[in-house]
């Protein structure tokens, strides 16, 4: 419930700071490329008898950001649906899909510059579905719980035109979520991923 509170908060302090520059280009629309890379340890199922790995996955993704200043911006990320394999012991158990968006308030530095570092934090929500299962778990029903914690985030704008950007950036995502088989809880998946990405952004 805690996390749950900080996201309202997170968005008012943004709101708080004064837009002083509404005649600039405070819109950033980016679009790109990013890889979902889960740590290598993602937790054990069934009391330890199974070691869980999952997979990466890129897809595209789509950001939006709002300058209140040039050096603070409120940003919300979204995606297509991320698809993870999960293996149990080294071999394929199931396969699900995950969408995460993420609300998060980015700080940037040198902004008068040919290229401007950045650092933020925000919150995340995954939502996980479709979970499709096979080798040790087929025939059984998999549920794997939604996620929400706290997102970091850090990248670099080079700007190669007026309005044009090209943006390289990572985040790091707590996710933790509970797995069901048939009902039954065997055991929390830990996700927790970097996510590195390329994105072309147009400021308006």
């Amino acid at each position: 419930m805690k996390k749950l509170k900080l996201l309202p908060l997170m968005i008012c302090i943004g709101l708080a700071v004064p837009a002083a520059h509404a005649d600039d280009l405070n819109w950033v629309f980016r679009f790109g490329i990013h890889d979902v890379a889960p740590q290598s340890n993602n937790g054990t199922l069934a009391d330890g008898a199974y070691k869980a790995e999952l997979s990466d996955s890129a897809r595209p993704t789509a950001s939006i950001e709002y300058l209140f200043t040039p050096n603070v911006g409120l940003d919300v990320l979204a995606a297509w649906p991320f698809t993870h394999t999960l293996d149990l012991n080294g071999v394929k158990a199931a396969e699900f899909k995950q969408l995460p968006p993420t609300v998060g308030v980015n700080w940037h530095f040198l902004t008068d510059g040919s290229w401007s570092p950045f650092v933020g934090v925000g919150l995340n929500y995954t939502y996980v579905f479709d979970e499709k299962t096979q080798g040790p778990l087929a025939g059984t029903k998999l549920s794997v719980d939604n996620s929400f914690g706290p997102a970091a985030h850090l990248g670099v704008d080079f700007n190669v035109a007026p309005r044009w950007l090209i943006t390289v950036d990572a985040r790091w995502i707590d996710i933790e979520a509970t797995a069901h088989v048939n009902g039954a809880d065997v055991g929390k998946v830990k996700v927790d991923p970097w996510v590195f990405g390329i994105s072309a952004g147009y400021r308006f």
